[in-house]
């Protein structure tokens, strides 16, 4: 049961209340309620992960979500260039007892990318129920751990948010370990045992983190690294963005750069009027799935002076070096790190991140890579039972060989090509599939080789699929039980709509066809055959709605009952077939879920 949030101190109330902004904070306060929680008193001296003020809050993390309490933070920390910044964040912690050894171990998670407007922080979007990195975060709270989540340098305090800038990135999630052992019912201490695991822009921050640790924050007992669809070089990435699908990434990334390297990336100069008015509307209010859609497939030469291309921006000495500077590898992972990424990434490319692990090996790091079959948004979400199994071994002491020696051949890249519409392709997904004949009361299982294949077409809004079910036999009791073999054969394929909405929600209406035969039956070997089928196809809906997590998470199940129309060419056996296998009330569940990853 959640506690009650605790009243500022009496202090405290009367500093805010006089609009006193104290020089020196000698210990973390009760910070209070309203949003006015997110501009602290300015401190003027203290250590990096030193805690300000905090508050109990609540979160929404969804249904299912484990009992749970849950803090916000304001904590100070170091941006790229050295100076101290400050930085908000969440702290949850679950109520049941950790099972494992010793005390209960933390996962510090770096988000993925939010989007620029300060409503776009982490904080914000659990306490409103909207964040779709939700799923993940329960799925680690599940697990039994303590879960911390930075909301990344720039949010929440007015700043402009220093999106993709490595160092700052990293140092606030270690940072953010720090300011949890000083709050009061965290259960965080000095030999809290910690991973840093993160997707995309998360992925980046995680393993940069991890570079950092050994200098940057010696007294976090880092022990492991969990690191997907990581931007591991900006220039190929860059690339790979511009013009595409997910241009609006490199957009963000040249505004959260150039707040952190003004100078480096000297927007004033290089943006153009046009440019200019496009990067505040992004910083005022657009969160990740507006600037997805908006930006979707605009060149980085529409917002700059000259109509300038990225290769002539890249070509800057200062942008390149700036970009540069963003690179992983050039340290060693001082403990285990699990890389993972989607053969069929449409944001960021494979082949970077293979070099990354390459360039690991090359420096002795223990590295495991995980090759999922899958895009970007569905491998964020379906790795997550592979890389807390992988924590949970690293947290109970086991050891990893790890996958630097590997006789596997190199994954490819499989993308949908880009400069187009956000298609998500399902190829030959594993299908789950049940039917229930209602006069009967008997459930059809469809065999295991079953699969789905669908384009959801995200900008137009489409589906376009096909179920595929190899032949099967099943026991019914038609009189007497007999070994049935039935064939579900799709007729018109699979269609109908498909989306996704600004709040990170999936939106499925559509309809499967398939033709239903009892190609014989009997018992044993011992089978008369038959032919028999529906006068038509039986229509199946596919309706789902949810959040976009569900795709990767396995959990895009569509269930429903629909109508079996009458049997024909079944010979004298027309009518009994008709009235035991046709008619309304016929149910289904159809659950689809991607193909299981490998490693390399």
């Amino acid at each position: 049961m959640r506690k009650t949030k605790k009243p500022a101190s009496p202090l405290l109330a009367l500093v805010v209340s006089l609009g006193i902004t104290p020089l020196t904070v000698h210990a973390a306060m009760v910070g209070p309620d309203d949003m006015s929680f997110y501009d602290p008193p300015q401190m003027t001296s203290g250590a990096p992960g030193d805690l300000t003020w905090y508050r109990q809050t609540t979160v929404d993390l969804g249904t299912g979500a484990v009992a749970h309490q849950a803090w916000n933070l304001v904590y100070r920390s170091t941006d790229a260039k050295g100076d101290g910044n400050r930085v908000t964040g969440t702290v949850l912690v679950p109520d049941s007892p950790w099972q494992g050894a010793g005390e209960r171990p933390v996962i510090s998670y770096a988000v993925g990318t939010h989007g620029l407007a300060q409503r776009c922080a982490p904080s914000l979007q659990m306490a409103d129920g909207t964040d779709y990195e939700n799923a993940n975060i329960a799925a680690a709270l599940q697990a039994g751990y303590t879960v911390l989540v930075s909301d990344n340098p720039g949010y929440t305090t007015g700043d402009t948010p220093t999106y993709m800038s490595g160092a700052a990135q990293g140092h606030a999630v270690l940072d953010i370990v720090r300011a949890a052992r000083q709050l009061p019912g965290s259960g965080v201490t000095g030999n809290t045992r910690v991973a840093v695991w993160g997707y995309s822009q998360g992925g980046q921050t995680s393993a940069r983190a991890g570079e950092l640790q050994p200098d940057y924050a010696p007294d976090v007992d880092l022990v492991a690294v969990a690191s997907g669809g990581t931007p591991a070089d900006f220039f190929d990435t860059a690339d790979y963005l511009n013009a595409s699908t997910g241009s609006s990434f490199l957009l963000q990334a040249v505004i959260g750069l150039a707040e952190q390297y003004p100078q480096g990336i000297p927007l004033d100069t290089l943006a153009s009027p046009y440019g200019k008015a496009e990067i505040e509307k992004v910083k005022a209010d657009q969160c990740v799935f507006d600037t997805l859609f908006d930006y979707m497939n605009k060149d980085i030469a529409e917002y700059t002076v000259g109509n300038q291309s990225l290769g002539q921006l890249i070509s800057i000495p200062s942008v390149h070096d700036t970009l540069e500077e963003q690179a992983l590898g050039g340290e060693k992972m001082p403990v285990p790190i699990y890389q993972y990424h989607g053969t069929a990434d449409e944001f960021i490319p494979l082949e970077q991140h293979l070099e990354l692990k390459k360039k690991y090996c090359r420096k002795f790091s223990n590295v495991t890579f995980g090759v999922y079959p899958s895009e970007h948004i569905v491998t964020q979400f379906q790795a997550a039972p592979t890389v807390l199994a992988w924590l949970d071994d690293r947290m109970a002491g086991q050891f990893t060989l790890g996958t630097c020696l590997t006789l596997k051949p190199r994954p490819t890249a499989n993308a949908n090509p880009g400069g187009g519409d956000f298609v998500v392709t399902l190829d030959q997904w594993p299908l789950d599939a049940n039917i229930h004949l209602a006069t009967l009361d008997q459930d059809v299982k469809l065999p295991e080789e079953s699969t789905f294949t669908a384009d959801t077409n995200m900008t137009a809004g489409t589906l376009d699929g096909d179920l595929s079910v190899p032949d099967f036999s099943t026991k019914l009791n038609i009189v007497l039980p007999l070994d049935v073999n039935l064939s579900v054969e799709p007729s018109s394929g699979t269609s109908g709509s498909a989306s996704l909405d600004n709040q990170g929600q999936l939106h499925v209406d559509g309809q499967a066809f398939a033709n239903i035969t009892v190609k014989s039956a009997g018992s044993g070997v011992l089978q008369i055959p038959f032919g028999c089928k529906t006068e038509s196809p039986v229509a199946f809906p596919v309706v789902f709605d949810g959040p976009i997590s569900d795709l990767g998470a396995g959990n895009l199940t569509f269930t429903g009952t629909t109508t079996f129309p009458p049997m024909k060419s079944c010979g004298m056996f027309n009518s009994l077939f008709t009235t035991l296998m046709s008619g309304p009330g016929q149910e289904y569940s159809f659950n689809v879920s991607p193909p299981a990853p490998t490693t390399w």
